[in-house]
């Protein structure tokens, strides 16, 4: 590293702002414990750390939610240090205890920064507004917005994209669309961010219709979609069966030169394969070849899962194999989906052999392997397995969920399960499914 070859052979000594400017592009990439360990070289080295140098770090580490470690360098600035803080050091605080929902010291860190003086500015407010929105209170955003406006301080787009995207979270999208409509009415030109919180909203509440209007309404202004507007879209289309018109998008996407992510692939793929078109999503996921995006575990979960849905055990455990060949880590999801295609359609014994095998293999099962394994052996009526299950489930602490209660249920009142279980049964039953009688009245 040029830095540390100017340091270790004193070819030059390195002032503030060589530290800071090395500092700030430590912690763009979320390297902050080199950035710490370069503050306290600083210290050695009898550079002088300003206000930026510890504003870098705190607000990094407020971004990586390192929010002890951001008040711990806060508490140094001020005490040890005798830097005053500024508008920038008191937003990255109550922006890091924001994103922990920690709202009642947010509001002291605002108070404390008034009580000194320091007025908070246009990002301090949107940090508030962008908090509030993300947990559904738009109505206490919209305070902050009336208390910004009182105090001078203009809101900008950033401000009302969040209340955009509060409204859109809270699917009020009549809401939504009144903000939206009135940003050009302030002079504000909505961009990218804007028409794809909206787009999404509509497409949450499975207005299609609407959604492709926005994302119409997006170019003919001359706005450029990316790649998360793209695998919206796409993913809206594939919830209302409109797989045609999904697989177009992903298309015209490529061909406006924005290549997919992991993320638009797996939503394509798991698309195809919900609306029962494995076919098409298997020769996509075979077009792909060798990519990187083919080594991903999720994808072959996405198929598996698909496959076994469909009926298509045998095209599961093929995909199953290939994940093995590959060398690629099987996780709990991959197995519990193979294991579920396998109950599907009745092959107990495979179903069983793969139960056993996790442990095995050091991947150990969890709540919703029991849950599937036990459904496909009450569903098969092959019950030699039952109780081992449930004392198994006992011993791990794990609980029923309701469809392998109801399931449970009727077996037991068919007379095809001993009533014996019973007691057994009972611990594995969750405080909330207890009080529901519909699934409950057994004895």
């Amino acid at each position: 590293m040029l830095f540390k070859k100017l340091t270790n052979q004193k070819l030059c000594e390195p002032n503030v702002v060589m530290y800071n400017t090395m500092i700030k592009g430590l912690c763009k990439f979320s390297n902050n414990v080199t950035a710490v360990a370069l503050l306290r070289l600083m210290e050695q080295k009898n550079c002088k750390p300003d206000i930026f140098t510890y504003n870098t770090i705190i607000d990094s580490l407020c971004k990586d939610k390192l929010i002890d470690d951001a008040f711990k360098l806060f508490k140094e600035m001020v005490c040890n240090k005798s830097i005053l803080p500024d508008v920038i050091t008191y937003t990255s605080l109550i922006c890091g205890l924001c994103k922990f929902g920690h709202w009642d010291e947010a509001s002291k860190m605002l108070k404390q920064m008034e009580h000194e003086n320091i007025s908070p500015d246009v990002q301090t407010f949107n940090v508030l507004v962008d908090a509030f929105c993300k947990e559904g209170k738009v109505e206490e955003a919209e305070a902050v917005i009336n208390i910004m406006i009182e105090r001078g301080e203009v809101p900008n787009i950033v401000t009302y994209n969040s209340l955009v995207d509060g409204y859109c979270l809270r699917g009020e999208m009549i809401k939504a669309r009144e903000i939206f409509d009135s940003i050009t009415l302030r002079g504000l030109v909505p961009g990218i961010v804007t028409y794809s919180s909206l787009l999404n909203g509509y497409c949450k509440n499975l207005n299609i219709e609407k959604a492709m209007q926005m994302l119409r309404e997006m170019t003919g202004k001359g706005l450029q979609p990316n790649v998360v507007t793209y695998s919206t879209m796409i993913q809206g289309l594939f919830k209302v069966g409109r797989c045609v018109d999904a697989r177009k998008l992903f298309d015209e996407m490529y061909a406006q030169g924005q290549n997919s992510n992991e993320c638009t692939y797996r939503i394509v793929l798991e698309g195809l394969c919900s609306n029962r078109q494995v076919e098409e999503a298997l020769s996509l996921f075979h077009s792909m070849g060798d990519s990187k995006l083919n080594s991903d575990i999720v994808v072959y979960n996405i198929l598996i899962d698909g496959a076994g849905k469909c009926g298509k055990v045998d095209i599961a455990r093929v995909l199953f194999q290939g994940l093995i060949d590959k060398g690629l880590q099987l996780n709990v999801r991959t197995y519990n989906v193979m294991i579920s295609g396998f109950c599907r359609e009745g092959q107990l014994g495979e179903a069983k052999l793969l139960f056993l095998k996790m442990d095995e293999s050091g991947c150990p099962r969890d709540n919703v392997t029991y849950r599937v394994f036990l459904q496909g052996c009450l569903k098969n009526k092959h019950y030699d397995d039952v109780k081992m299950l449930l004392k198994e489930m006992d011993g791990r602490g794990y609980l029923l969920d309701a469809s392998t209660l109801s399931l449970f249920i009727d077996h037991i009142a068919a007379g095809l399960l001993d009533r014996s279980m019973l007691k057994l049964f009972g611990k594995l039953v969750p405080k909330e499914l207890m009080d529901d009688t519909s699934l409950c009245d057994w004895e």
